[in-house]
């Protein structure tokens, strides 16, 4: 099994996962092996967030879009 289809699964998972403690433990276990680095994320405004809304809504109108299963086709060569 190829390391892209073992990562869907642990998604699919933890996706289901129901249990508080077991979610728990994994996280403890991934934040643990991460690398700490500062986080270079901010939130956006409300202006931000609707700028991005209103050219991704010009991007679909106009064509500049990929279908779902492009996407599907292309990731699996990455």
């Amino acid at each position: 099994m190829d390391l892209q289809t073992r990562k869907l699964n642990i998604i699919e998972y933890l996706i289901s996962l129901k249990d508080e403690n077991i979610f728990k433990a994994i996280e403890d276990v991934i934040n643990k092996a991460k690398p700490v680095r500062k986080q270079s994320f901010r939130n956006f405004t409300q202006k931000e967030l609707i700028e991005r809304a209103k050219k991704s809504d010009e991007d679909y109108l106009s064509g500049n879009f990929t279908e779902q299963e492009q996407l599907e086709i292309k990731s699996k060569n990455w």
